[in-house]
């Protein structure tokens, strides 16, 4: 879809759920774009996020374009576009929006998925936003409500990772019920969709879903064992573990 441009609304308008004005074929509320040049920090910005979106491929956290990623530079969010290969993103495919979803930066259409990334910054201190279809984190989805608190860096999302209910994929539903599960954590698991986690930068939020994933893959593993169940940790540990791991790193102890 990289040859898609913002004038082809039709399917975009389809997908997200936006056309509560009048619906696709009539007045619709997705905003006309307003082009501007790239600033120097966006552009930076722009190489660290493509960057990041390629490493979630490599990582294994990423079939073809079956994710997205997104950072916050002032009140501009560069987003990956919709159906474009990390690996054929280059310098000139910026692609932005201001915080109401109006495109300002680039020609090719933003992720279908926009309505969540732009729920997070609208209710977080987010500067960054990972979305995957990771398999592990995606199976955990359809088994269960909530990851339970099988390892202390459950600590580092601020617990027991809740399960979203299902809603279409780039629907407002889907946003909302993703806010849901979202209250007091830094990451989700979306039924039977995937996983989205958030950070103040790039490098924590895409830590947070490789994280996650991880913690899924173990609550799998762990659950396969015959007879047997994984231990659990206290709602008293992960609170310690939480608190001990604010000061994890360089700057701790």
């Amino acid at each position: 879809m990289a040859e898609q441009r913002w004038g082809e609304q039709d399917e975009r308008c389809e997908r997200n759920g936006r056309g509560e004005t009048g619906g696709c074929g009539g007045a619709r509320d997705v905003p006309e774009p307003l082009r501007r040049d790239v600033t120097p920090a966006e552009a930076d910005a722009w190489r660290d996020l493509v960057g990041t979106a390629r490493r979630t491929v490599a990582d294994g956290l990423v079939v073809g374009t079956s994710g997205n990623v997104s950072v916050r530079v002032g009140d501009t969010v560069l987003v990956t576009p919709s159906g474009v290969p990390y690996d054929r993103l280059t310098p000139d495919d910026v692609t932005g929006v201001d915080l109401d979803g109006r495109q300002v930066l680039g020609t090719l259409v933003p992720t279908s998925e926009l309505p969540m990334h732009l729920a997070v910054y609208g209710s977080t201190g987010a500067g960054a936003v990972v979305h995957t279809h990771a398999l592990h984190a995606t199976a955990v989805s359809t088994l269960v409500p909530e990851l339970p608190a099988i390892h202390y860096m459950s600590g580092a999302l601020g617990g027991a990772v809740r399960v979203a209910p299902y809603a279409t994929y780039g629907t407002d539903e889907l946003a909302e019920n993703m806010l849901r599960a979202l209250d007091g954590r830094s990451g989700c698991l979306l039924r039977n969709h995937g996983a989205i986690t958030y950070g103040g930068t790039l490098s924590e939020a895409y830590d947070r879903t490789a994280q996650l994933e991880w913690m899924c893959r173990l609550w799998l593993t762990a659950s396969t064992v015959p007879g047997l169940s994984p231990t659990l940790l206290s709602p008293d540990q992960m609170a310690r573990a939480a608190e001990k791991l604010r000061g994890y790193g360089q700057g701790g102890r």
